[in-house]
């Protein structure tokens, strides 16, 4: 993934870095972005990772600023309920994914403010919104999601920049 990330880096207007660190333990100091986002982590993440894993988003993000989750999640409708059973098996063994995941119960757990959850895609891929709180409520080093962490081509970028950040594409 860093090899092709590294490919596309050439070609950015931007300077970007990339690093390659353990999720639950950034090394990045307290409140050093403005924002977080992590997509498709966190349904990948072990369950007893996920309340570690947002306390350290919290703490690398700015008080107050946004921490944006993609996630797939176990859909309601039933065709895409049974196909999703079906298809949880592969994803369980090729990705470690799980549809089960309880991101979204885990954010005041760990010390983050949630501001908005809903569904981008059907009832299969939800977008998660929350808000750094002060650095005492996030202050343990222990796990954390990547950020500005993309890994799937298949959702039109300029939505979902404009979705995950909030800023405008010029």
């Amino acid at each position: 993934m860093l090899a092709r990330a590294e490919r596309k880096r050439k070609s950015a207007v931007a300077d970007v870095q990339l690093r390659q660190m353990d999720v639950t333990h950034l090394d990045f100091a307290d409140r050093t972005f403005d924002a977080g986002v992590a997509t498709f982590l966190f349904c990948v993440l072990p369950e007893e990772l996920q309340v570690a894993a947002l306390r350290e988003l919290g703490r690398v993000v700015k008080t107050g600023g946004p921490v944006r989750l993609l996630e797939y999640v176990r859909p309601h409708r039933t065709v895409r309920r049974v196909v999703a059973k079906l298809w949880e098996p592969w994803m369980s063994w090729a990705y470690g994914a799980s549809f089960d995941r309880r991101t979204e119960e885990h954010i005041p757990e760990a010390g983050l403010e949630l501001i908005e959850a809903r569904f981008v895609v059907d009832d299969l891929v939800r977008l998660i919104s929350a808000r750094a709180t002060s650095i005492d409520s996030c202050s343990s080093r222990l796990s954390a999601g990547a950020l500005s962490f993309f890994t799937f081509r298949s959702i039109n970028w300029r939505w979902m920049w404009r979705e995950l950040s909030g800023l405008p594409i010029s």
